[in-house]
Order: C-alpha cells, then structure tokens, then sequence
C-alpha cells in the first residue's frame, strides 16, 4: 500500500474540525481580503450560499464583514452538492432563485456548486452577480492561511506566470511518483483587471491561472482526486490526443472508470501561485492553489466527444503536489518549489507590504502575521 502524507486530508465539511467562537478574531484579515477581492460596496444585496456543515464561525465571519460594509446580507444554509454533477437532475430551484436576485455570491460549498447546471458558469455569466467560491475552502484553516496572501501579491505572481505560460508552444509536467504528461494547443485564462466584474467566477482563497489544452499526451499518476480521495496504490493514467485512452491501479481505477463509463477528456489544468496556501491538512481544493502545485480535471465525453459548454457531469480533479513543470525548456516549477517566487518584480510586489522573504515563504505552517496581511 503506497502511503501519502496528505491521506488524512477530509473528504467534507463534516470531516472539518470546529473552532472555539473567538477564533473569529484570527479569521477576520483573511475576510477582509475576500471582501476587498470581490470589491463588496455598501447597499449592494450579499448571499451567503453555504452548506448545512460549514463551521458557523466561518460563516459569521464573512456576514459580520459584509454587514459592517453595509451590505445587505442574506444566509441560505443548503444542502451539499454532489461530485462532479453526480446528481445531475437536481434543480436547486431555492439557491437559483436566490443567486438571480444577488449582486453578490459567496459560497461555501465542498465539491463546488458549478458542477450543476443550475449554476454552471454559463448561468453565472450570464447574470451580474460577482460570484466568489470556497469550493472546499469555507474553513478557519484556509481564511488563516491563504486567504491572508495580500491580493496585489497574487496578482503579481499571475502576471509573471502568465508572461511565461500564455505563449508556451509545451508544458511537461512530472512528479516523482511517475507523473510525465505533456500539454500543447494551450489557452490560458486571463482574469483582466484586478477583482471580480459582473458575471465573473472566482475561486478563494485565490490561487492559480487555469488553461485548456487540446493536446495532452503522457501519463498522470493519480496523488488525490474527488472521484477516488488519496488511492492505495498506484493510479495512472494515460493520455493520447487529450483523451484518456487507459486507467489502471486496482480499486481506484475501477471507480474512476465506473464513474464515467463513456469515457474521460482532458479539460483543464491549474498551476498554483499561492504561496500561504496550505499543503499538510489541505482539502484538494486547497492545496491546488499552492504555489507550485498541479491539478487538472478530466471530465466524461458526451456521446463519445468532449463537450465544454457545459457542465462536468463526470468531472474528476486530479492532485499533483510537488511537481517539476518545464515550459519550452525552461523550468517554471522545481520540485513543487515555484521559481516566481524569486522573481525582482514579485519581491518588489510584497514589499509593500512587509518583508518578502516572510510573505513570499512558501512554507504555510508558518502563517503570515497579520500586520502583512494586506491592511492599509
């Protein structure tokens, strides 16, 4: 049995530890970011879309700092969401009717509530609410850690990815597990200006820049996923063309398989810039983020072709924690540590805020003190 330091990671919000009520106070830099990234204005209507077992503290936390930017707050506590769009036929008419009558969204959801149709992104696009997602993420772990990451730092680290990545003709990404995968025909997500505009979807705490690729070729050896959690053994992968030709390791590939019987495609992939994020006791969805991390989703063919436009009826996100990523022939990630990092423009980004070799460390266990945590 092949044994993964990451094996105790939850697998829901129930699975999460409450907190005593006064760590309210430790939780509040990290709000204050989420409240300034989605630009909240007083008078503006707020819904808190959270699922029945997110930790109440959590949730008074982002209402109280709503509340005090005047906003006008709503809670909706709802059921959780499936996999992936495992239940497929939900019509969620509560939390649409809600979400059409916000300008803002904040949700707290464990798989992420744009693996239904309801509120895929098409459907938050076409709307103006500003829509910002803890997908697995609506915990005091992650509002103390990376959520404490200065936005402007984040964006920095995004501008330099992006001058590296948005013209790259390849990116191979391996692991020491066995993960050699190469990507081309590559489309990176540009967010724009900085925070959230009508109609935008935006994960927090924030993260990474997000591409789609339309050649993949190679193998992923599987370190976490949300279809299989951390496998026993060995879980691999093989891609060809961008489609998922073979899936082999025992249990966790006969549920992978099992899960989308028609068939996987490569959709998109992740490279993570955050370097407050945490590793040891992060839910995937969060250690996605780190900077130097990588994840893609593969998401089930539609009557044997993959479809885009709409929602991962099969979708299944993969987890590489500490990868090497080559662009062009140069090295972009070594061995999970993120070369940006080091970068003149980046330092000079976090200087603003405090000392960058404290705010810029990599190592989340050490959280970023308060006082660099982006207050003016």
């Amino acid at each position: 049995m092949t044994i993964n330091p990451y094996s105790g990671s939850p697998f829901s919000y129930v699975n999460e530890p409450a907190v005593a009520p006064y760590s309210i106070v430790e939780l509040m830099p990290g709000v204050r970011n989420l409240c300034d990234y989605v630009g909240l204005a007083a008078g503006e209507r707020v819904l808190l879309l959270m699922e029945h077992t997110v930790d109440p503290v959590v949730v008074q936390a982002i209402a109280a700092a709503a509340a005090l930017r005047d906003a006008d707050v709503r809670i909706l506590s709802v059921p959780p969401f499936s996999a992936g769009g495992w239940d497929r036929e939900a019509e969620l008419p509560i939390e649409t009717a809600a979400f059409h009558n916000a300008d803002v969204v904040i949700g707290g959801t464990w798989w992420g509530e744009v693996h239904t149709a309801p509120l895929f992104f098409d459907q938050i696009g076409a709307r103006q609410a500003r829509f910002v997602s803890l997908h697995m993420t609506a915990t005091a772990g992650a509002l103390l850690t990376g959520a404490r990451l200065p936005a402007d730092v984040f964006y920095a680290l995004v501008a330099a990815a992006l001058r590296q990545l948005a013209g790259a003709s390849s990116i191979r990404v391996t692991s020491e597990r066995g993960t050699d995968v190469t990507f081309s025909g590559l489309t990176f997500e540009d967010p724009g200006p900085a925070g959230l505009r009508p109609g935008d979807w935006r994960p927090f705490p924030y993260g990474g820049v997000n591409f789609w690729p339309t050649g993949t070729e190679g193998v992923i050896v599987v370190e976490d996923s949300t279809v299989t959690g951390v496998p026993e053994e060995p879980l691999r992968i093989t891609l060809e063309g961008n489609l998922v030709r073979k899936i082999e390791g025992g249990a966790a590939a006969e549920q992978l398989r099992r899960y989308a019987p028609g068939g996987f495609y490569l959709r998109h992939g992740l490279f993570g810039l955050n370097p407050k994020v945490r590793i040891a006791g992060g839910t995937q969805f969060e250690r996605e983020k780190h900077a130097g991390a990588f994840y893609c989703g593969i998401d089930g063919l539609t009557d044997g072709e993959p479809v885009t436009t709409g929602p991962g009826f099969a979708h299944c996100d993969i987890q590489v924690d500490r990868p090497t990523v080559v662009v062009d022939g140069n090295t972009f990630v070594e061995r999970g540590r993120l070369l940006l990092l080091d970068e003149p423009e980046v330092r000079r980004a976090a200087a603003r805020f405090g000392p960058p070799e404290v705010i810029l460390d990599d190592n989340p266990v050490l959280i970023l003190p308060r006082r660099y945590s982006g207050a003016r």
